[in-house]
C-alpha cells in the first residue's frame, strides 16, 4: 500500500485518512490511486467512517457498492464490526486495482459481498465465509481482534486476518468468474494445482477428519491449502497478495533491502514473478525477525518451496498482466 500525501498541504496521510491536520476533509479516488479534497463522499462516510469518493450525492462509493448485505445493526456491536470489515474489503480493492481489477475500465465481473454477523437482534447464528456464484460472505465477528485471535489458535493457523479472509475468497471468485473462461486458463492451472472437478465436500470432509498429510508443506502454502486444488487455489491465490502489498508497503515506507532494485520499485508493475517473490519472501524473513524483537508473532510465517513458488507465479502471471484481465 502506497503512503499517501494531502492534496491540500502535502502532509502524509494514511489510507484511513478521512481528513488532514492542515483542516481538510479528504476522500480517495481508486481509479487514480490519490486523495483529492473531498467533493462527493460515499453515503457511507457519516455511517461506517468510509472515506473512498461517489460519483453522486447519496451514492456508495464502488466499494461499499459490491456490499449486497450488511450486518444486522439491531445488534449494537455490528456497526462497529461492520466498519472495519469494510476497510479491510477497501484495502484489498484498491490493491487489485493496482493491478486493473475492478476499475472503472474494468467491464468483467464484479464480486458481490454478503457481510454477515453472528450476533443479531433475533440471537445467534452460524455464519460460514465462502464465495458462489459470485457471491462472497465474510463474517463480520471476525473484525474483533480478540475474537480473530481465539478462532486463530483453535484452528491452529498461523495467520488470520480480514485482509486475508477477503484476499483468499476473493481468490475462489477469480478462479470461477474471470479466469476460467479465459482460453488455457485451466489446462495450466491443473497441471500445478490438479483435477479442480474433484469432490470437494468429500475432500473438506476428509481434511476436517484426518487433517493434512505429513508432506503437505512440500507442495501447498498452509494445511488447508492441501484439502482440494480450489483451496489450494485460494490460499496461494491470497499469499501471492501478502507477498505484493508486503513488498509495496516496505518500499512506500522508504525501507532498504539489497534485493529491492530501487526506492522507485512498483511491486505491481513487476513483469518477473519469480523475482518479486523472492523480493517478498526475504522481507517477510526480515520482519518476522524485527517482530520477534518486541515479542510479536511473526507476520509471514511461511516456507516457500519450489513447488509453492511455481503456483505462486503462475497466480502473478495471470492477475498482473493482460493475459488474466480479460473482459468477457
Amino acid at each position: 500500500m502506497r503512503l499517501h500525501t494531502c492534496p491540500n498541504c502535502g502532509a502524509a496521510l494514511s489510507f484511513e485518512s478521512l481528513a488532514c491536520a492542515c483542516g481538510i476533509e479528504v476522500a480517495y479516488d481508486v481509479d487514480s490511486d490519490r486523495f483529492t479534497p473531498l467533493g462527493i463522499g460515499c453515503a457511507n462516510r457519516q455511517t461506517i467512517g468510509c472515506n473512498w469518493a461517489a460519483d453522486a450525492s447519496g451514492a456508495l462509493c464502488s466499494s461499499c457498492a459490491t456490499t449486497e448485505v450488511i450486518p444486522d445493526r439491531f445488534h449494537d456491536e455490528n456497526r462497529g464490526l461492520w466498519a472495519e470489515t469494510e476497510q479491510a474489503k477497501r484495502w484489498v480493492l484498491s490493491n487489485l486495482a493496482r493491478w486493473g481489477w475492478f476499475v472503472s475500465g474494468d467491464t468483467g465481473p464484479r464480486p458481490v459481498f454478503h457481510l454477515l454477523a453472528e450476533e443479531t437482534g433475533g440471537g445467534s447464528v452460524p455464519v460460514t465465509m465462502g464465495h458462489a456464484d459470485g457471491v462472497v460472505t465474510i463474517n463480520v465477528a471476525e473484525a474483533d481482534e480478540a475474537e480473530r485471535t481465539q478462532r486463530r489458535a483453535e484452528l491452529g493457523e498461523r495467520l488470520r486476518t480480514m485482509i486475508g479472509h477477503f484476499r483468499h475468497e476473493l481468490g475462489h471468485f477469480f478462479f470461477f468468474e474471470r479466469l476460467a473462461p479465459q482460453y488455457g486458463f485451466t489446462e495450466r492451472f491443473r497441471m500445478l494445482f490438479g483435477d479442480e472437478t474433484a469432490d470437494y465436500g468429500a475432500a473438506l470432509e476428509k481434511h476436517y477428519r484426518d487433517g493434512a498429510p505429513a508432506d503437505w508443506n512440500a507442495r501447498h502454502v498452509t494445511p488447508y491449502a492441501s484439502s482440494h486444488p480450489h483451496e489450494d487455489w485460494a490460499e496461494t491465490f491470497a499469499h501471492l497478495l501478502h507477498l505484493t502489498d508486503i513488498t509495496d508497503s516496505f518500499v512506500a515506507a522508504g525501507l532498504q533491502a539489497p534485493d529491492l532494485p530501487g526506492p522507485d520499485y512498483d511491486a505491481y508493475r513487476e513483469t518477473d514473478t519469480e523475482r518479486l517473490i523472492t523480493i517478498g519472501a526475504g522481507l517477510g524473513i526480515a520482519l518476522n525477525h524485527v517482530n520477534r524483537s518486541m515479542g510479536l508473532q511473526d507476520i509471514y510465517p511461511f516456507v516457500l518451496t519450489p513447488p509453492i513458488r511455481e503456483k505462486l507465479a503462475f497466480v502473478g502471471r495471470w492477475m498482473s498482466t493482460n493475459e488474466g484481465i480479460g473482459n468477457g
